[in-house]
C-alpha cells in the first residue's frame, strides 16, 4: 500500500505486518528532539505528521545515511507527540505496552530494518532542519521521502509484531 504524509484515518485500517511505501515529509526525532519539542513546541504542524526515530548523517546538504535508532528509548516521550496529532512513528525494535495503548485508535508504528541506513537515505531528500543547536544526530531534520519501504510493526488496534 502507498501512503503519503500527512497521514489521516487511512492508517487506522492498517494491520501489523502490512507492507507500506511511505512518501511525503517526515521529521527525525530522537530523545533530545522530543524533549526540545515538549519544552519549546513543535517547529512543524504535528497533525498527521510522522516522526522517524533516527539521527541521520548529513553531508553537503544531503542525507548520506539514515538508519533507525532503537525506538524504545522514546517510550516515555511518545504520548505527548501522539496527543498533539502525530499519526506515525518509524523506528526499530518496537515500543512499550504504554505506547501500543497510546497508538490505539489514532496511529501506527512503522518498522524499518536496522543496518539499512544507505537504503533509507536513497529514498530521501533533505528539506530543512529545526533545532540545529542540538547537533546533527539530535536535531529535527525535515526530510522528503519517496516510497520508503516499511512494515507496520504496531497497528492502531493494538496488534504488535514484536510481541509475536
Amino acid at each position: 500500500m502507498k501512503l503519503t504524509t500527512p497521514l489521516g484515518e487511512e492508517v487506522l485500517d492498517l494491520t501489523a505486518g502490512d507492507r507500506v511505501l511511505l512518501s511525503g515529509t517526515v521529521y527525525t526525532a530522537r530523545d533530545e528532539a522530543h524533549l526540545k519539542i515538549q519544552e519549546a513546541g513543535f517547529p512543524f504542524n504535528p497533525k498527521g505528521a510522522v516522526l522517524y526515530h533516527c539521527g541521520p548523517v548529513i553531508q553537503d546538504n544531503a542525507v548520506v545515511a539514515a538508519g533507525p535508532t532503537t525506538s524504545a528509548r522514546m517510550n516515555a516521550l511518545t504520548k505527548p507527540m501522539l496527543d498533539a496529532g502525530v499519526r506515525g512513528l518509524i523506528g526499530k525494535g518496537g515500543m512499550s505496552d504504554e505506547v501500543v495503548e497510546a497508538l490505539r485508535g489514532r496511529g501506527v508504528y512503522f518498522a524499518f530494518t536496522g543496518g539499512c541506513a544507505a537504503l533509507a537515505a536513497s529514498c530521501m531528500r533533505l528539506k530543512g532542519v529545526h533545532y540545529a543547536e542540538l547537533g546533527m544526530a539530535e536535531a529535527v531534520w525535515e526530510i522528503e521521502l519517496t516510497d520508503m519501504p516499511l512494515v507496520v510493526g504496531i497497528d492502531s488496534k493494538g496488534n504488535n509484531l514484536f510481541k509475536r
